[in-house]
């Protein structure tokens, strides 16, 4: 399958400058293609990986790859699916952001061998530019009429833009050439909302390479991401999901595609993983036929979590799960109990011996005495997974796990984290 058919199969094509070129293009020939991000912060979020994810099956059909870090653009700021004007971040931050982007990248992207990606930094070429050239020799090339009617520029003309941002698809236009004509990149991919860009630099490639340029030089973006109840893909309510684990653990990564909607879990296999079309129809099959058992969920948050957080980390989020269902707690280690009950209420205690019944009163997990007596009488309560139905029941620091934790179960779903202070 060329890789053109493969991604209209999946659904990851929104629009194309020349379908029937570039699908000519790559299969006579392996192209250079490349897709930018730039330093906004120090880590993606899943909604960066999804061109992301497109270059990197370019790469697995032999193509080879080019990742642009924006540390020019990133000075400037994308207008792109924003109401209002960016704030500037200092140049000191914007180059920590470049190193800690760039390892992320390479854990994700071969980095040997013909095809192997190549990282580059637009901050080389722009910044050795001056004002006199940039309007000269650039700005020239551009008309303030075309500018204007892209989307990302009419959209904010009420609001207001500043030439800073006006001008960012100038640069971006600026990378877009220079990678032709220095790495002989012929295609350039982005979200939908990149395409007002990358149509400029495809003019500009045009106008600085000549008219038969335009057979040589492609664009593609890819449809915007939404959840089926129409809210906007990879938010939370805690917010973005990080690729830097000490954003997001790999648990609750893990845990994220694990809970996708029936609805949106074939979409998100073909989208996010590399499955093949038979692997995909049968797990969308289970879906109809068998979604309790949620399989498809399953083969979705493995395949990402390998993907990011590698072998080692899927077991540990594996192992968290499994804990949590079955209520072998004392199975976890430390690391992996603070994963898993990140965001449940936590608690700190003494190291000193307390009785049960006032150690739950005084931590506020129990209302009053009489309460934690009755829950504890029940069976109600649990400490790492072990019932105590003892009143007398002595709590020590022996029982933490790892020296640090004790989880206190009460009733079916109610988990709570108890930290003891450490010495």
């Amino acid at each position: 399958m060329n890789i053109i058919d493969e991604l209209e199969w999946r659904e990851a094509i929104n629009q194309q400058t020349d379908a029937e070129g570039l699908r000519k293009l790559t299969s006579e020939k392996s192209i250079s293609l490349y897709c930018g991000v730039d330093p906004t912060g120090d880590s993606m979020h899943i909604g960066h990986l999804i061109p992301f994810m497109m270059l990197k099956r370019f790469q697995l059909a032999g193509h080879r790859p080019v990742i642009l870090i924006g540390g020019a653009t990133g000075t400037i700021g994308d207008p792109s699916g924003r109401a209002s004007e960016r704030s500037l971040q200092s140049l000191e931050q914007i180059e920590q952001n470049v190193k800690a982007l760039t390892e992320q990248m390479k854990k994700l992207f071969v980095t040997e061998g013909d095809n192997q990606v190549r990282l580059v930094n637009n901050y080389d070429w722009i910044s050795k530019i001056n004002v006199i050239e940039f309007l000269r020799d650039y700005g020239k090339n551009f008309s303030i009429n075309t500018m204007l009617a892209k989307d990302v520029v009419s959209s904010r003309l009420e609001s207001g833009i500043s030439f800073t941002e006006f001008s960012y698809q100038i640069l971006q236009s600026l990378d877009f050439l220079h990678l032709y004509q220095h790495e002989d990149v012929q295609l350039q991919i982005g979200g939908s909302d990149q395409w007002g860009n990358i149509t400029a630099g495809l003019d500009l490639i045009r106008k600085k390479e000549g008219a038969d340029t335009e057979t040589k030089a492609f664009g593609l973006t890819i449809p915007l991401m939404l959840k089926s109840d129409g809210t906007k893909f990879g938010k939370t309510a805690g917010g973005a999901i990080w690729l830097d684990p000490n954003k997001t653990t790999p648990f609750e990564f893990y845990q994220f595609w694990a809970n996708t909607d029936d609805r949106d879990v074939i979409k998100y296999l073909k989208y996010f993983t590399f499955l093949g079309k038979e692997e995909i129809d049968a797990l969308a099959e289970k879906v109809a036929t068998e979604p309790h058992k949620r399989e498809a969920q399953k083969a979705l948050a493995e395949e990402m979590t390998r993907f990011v957080h590698g072998e080692e980390m899927l077991e540990q989020a594996k192992r968290i799960t499994a804990a949590l269902f079955s209520g072998d707690i004392k199975s976890l280690t430390a690391d992996e109990i603070e994963q898993g009950f990140k965001e449940m209420p936590t608690f700190t205690a003494s190291r000193e011996e307390s009785n049960l019944v006032d150690w739950l009163v005084e931590l506020g997990i129990e209302p009053s005495k009489r309460q934690a007596r009755e829950d504890i009488t029940k069976g109600a309560i649990m400490l790492n997974g072990d019932k105590v139905t003892e009143l007398d029941f002595a709590v020590t620091a022996d029982l933490a796990i790892g020296g640090k934790f004790i989880i206190i179960r009460k009733g079916k779903k109610n988990y709570s984290l108890v930290k003891l202070e450490q010495n």
